[in-house]
């Protein structure tokens, strides 16, 4: 599929999308960090599922890797076993954004040269990352034979994490939409711009459409107050809920923040590097919310799946 699909039944679209949100008034002062970090005490000790959260943003640009690197580094601050997969297979960039250097890439898993025990890598604060190739051209034009040999080779785990976060790339290739269809939750990254909207409605599209996925988790991006963020929604919604038979619920948002930049320069993650920045605030705020979300009902999905419907991590017997 070439860039957006076409959308002659949302002939409406580019109109709503015309009255672009205004720029608001700065966001209010967050209170101290010991308020963000609360939001994952009062989650169950325990989990009983193994969820995988795709992170998605149809444009590129919009901060979906940012989202996916901090929101797992913020579940696994707060004692949360975490995965982050590198889905942008070709182009990845998580290793680059925490620092880290990888002698092995997802390639190696699919040549038989590695488990994906073995692929695993360190990153701070106990998050663990599924690194893919960088400037690699034969693991930007894998089949979906390959890329579900990948998803597969999650079932293998001897210990499955709580929570696996799946970084995929930009556009509609059939690269992003396996990810984003084989995880039980999709969060879809959105920023103020025309493009990243129409794009967002695209990939919504085809995921519900093709995949037959009926919920989307939104998140905006870069905006500077909640009310920004919920007009955007609002516009996403207005036009999915009339043309798709999907539900796309408003699951939080990220502010500007200088501090969120520097991180990203620093090659680091700002919950770790700065953890009272309104950035990290957003992102513990997202987090809390994230732990919290019921385990969506998957019988009679006829689709491919990480962890093949396996619902019990760790010591758990597989259902």
């Amino acid at each position: 599929m070439n860039g957006v699909l076409a959308m002659d039944q949302a002939s409406g679209l580019m109109h709503m999308l015309s009255n672009m949100v205004g720029r608001g008034t700065p966001p209010p002062a967050v209170a101290g960090d010991h308020q963000a970090s609360s939001l994952l005490a009062t989650a169950p000790a325990a989990r009983r599922h193994c969820r995988a959260i795709a992170v998605a943003g149809g444009k590129g640009g919009v901060g979906k890797s940012t989202v996916a690197v901090n929101l797992g580094m913020s579940l696994s601050m707060a004692g949360r076993d975490v995965m982050l997969l590198d889905a942008d297979m070709g182009l990845a960039n998580v290793d680059v954004m925490l620092g880290l250097t990888p002698s092995r890439h997802i390639g190696h898993l699919l040549d038989g040269d590695c488990t994906l025990e073995e692929l695993l890598m360190p990153a701070p604060r106990g998050l663990q990352v599924v690194p893919a190739g960088s400037g690699t051209r034969r693991l930007a034009q894998l089949d979906n034979g390959e890329h579900a040999a990948i998803i597969r080779a999650f079932d293998e785990l001897a210990r499955p994490p709580e929570f696996l976060l799946v970084d995929t790339a930009a556009g509609l290739s059939d690269n992003v939409t396996m990810f984003a269809a084989a995880a039980s939750e999709v969060i879809l990254v959105v920023c103020d711009e025309p493009a990243s909207l129409t794009d967002a409605y695209g990939l919504t599209k085809v995921l519900s459409r093709d995949f037959g996925v009926r919920r989307i988790r939104m998140v905006a991006n870069m905006v500077r107050n909640e009310g920004d963020a919920r007009q955007l929604h609002q516009k996403l919604a207005r036009v999915s809920d009339r043309f798709l038979d999907v539900v796309i619920d408003f699951s939080g948002w990220v502010p500007h923040d200088e501090r969120l930049r520097q991180a990203i320069r620093r090659q680091c993650a700002v919950v770790d590097l700065w953890p009272s920045s309104q950035s990290a605030l957003a992102f513990k705020n997202l987090a809390g919310a994230v732990d919290k979300w019921a385990e969506p009902d998957r019988a009679g999905l006829d689709r491919i799946a990480f962890f093949g419907g396996r619902t019990t991590p760790a010591s758990g017997v597989p259902r």
